[in-house]
């Protein structure tokens, strides 16, 4: 794959071969800044997922309140329900509201009580399902005064599970960017160490080429364009190899959904669809990588030339 991607890239015409286009420390250059994008690919898109999960997660839970019915000695339950559901349906901003069945509420508590318990013999509470048209108009507090009359009855917005959602996504992302940066920082080191090791390699060439009138413009502009020329073929390669990477996890993702841990799994990053947003953040790194092994090269080689002039 790297010699395919790499015949697409036009060689420089007119360009003084001072860093051989076959030498080790090209080669090994080329494959440290491939695995570099790969990881800078897949980490830019790990956290693209996760904010996008968090946001569609936060929306959906935004839209959702239930009510909670607990048993009261002397209440009716059923009549509780049904006054609850008449509340919400008449509160402005709601969409629409729902009590769950003894069944369905019997299924909540399968996590924690195991399957196959048979809670017909108590009385358990009981959920009312509130959808909001317009969680900013929604008279949320008219609703929850309104459930004062029924005793037993509370409202949960989901506020801090929405709080705790952001948190965590937030954190996500920030520890993400952080391992952008650090990936950033050992390949900056990377391509001074290979940069110098070029130059003391090539340091006869460089002396004639100072002989001849060479500036050390020149020859720093000769070390950026082989620099660069391996920035875009270990860019390249490794944003191909993090896109195909998304697209095989995905797919194997999707048979997992099913599952109880692919569902988890599923809820944290969805269905591994980077979207077009997603897709050029990683195309992005190409040139952000390119740019920073020709920037740093210029650099290193100005200052080594400065230092032994």
């Amino acid at each position: 794959m790297i010699e395919r991607i790499r015949s697409l890239i036009p060689p420089r015409k007119g360009a003084a071969p001072i860093v051989p286009e076959k030498s080790v420390a090209g080669r090994t250059l080329l494959l440290l800044i491939t695995i570099m994008s790969f990881l800078s690919a897949v980490t830019l898109g790990g956290v693209v997922l996760v904010q996008k999960s968090a946001i569609a997660w936060s929306s959906d839970v935004g839209r959702e309140v239930t009510i909670q019915i607990r048993p009261v000695e002397g209440e009716v339950m059923e009549s509780n329900l049904r006054t609850a559901v008449s509340l919400a349906q008449s509160t402005p901003g709601v969409a629409s509201a729902r009590a769950l069945t003894i069944e369905e509420s019997q299924a909540l508590l399968e996590p924690w009580l195991g399957a196959g318990l048979d809670l017909t013999a108590i009385e358990i509470p009981r959920l009312v399902v509130v959808q909001l048209a317009d969680p900013v108009d929604a008279d949320i507090e008219g609703l929850e005064r309104n459930l004062g009359a029924i005793n037993g009855a509370s409202l949960n917005t989901h506020a801090a599970w929405r709080q705790q959602l952001n948190t965590m996504a937030g954190t996500i992302v920030v520890s993400g960017l952080l391992v952008l940066i650090l990936i950033g920082a050992a390949t900056v080191l990377a391509i001074v160490f290979a940069t110098r090791g070029a130059m003391a390699t090539n340091r006869e060439i460089v002396d004639v080429l100072h002989y001849i009138g060479a500036s050390n413009k020149f020859i720093a502009g000769e070390f950026q364009g082989r620099f660069l020329s391996i920035g875009l073929q270990g860019g390249l390669v490794g944003t191909v190899a993090a896109l195909l990477f998304f697209a095989a996890v995905g797919t194997a993702a999707g048979g997992m959904l099913s599952s109880e841990a692919g569902a988890q799994v599923g809820v944290l990053f969805g269905r591994f669809a980077l979207g077009l947003a997603g897709i050029i953040g990683i195309a992005a790194v190409v040139p952000v990588i390119a740019g920073l092994t020709a920037i740093t090269s210029r650099v290193t080689v100005r200052r080594f030339l400065a230092e032994t002039s």
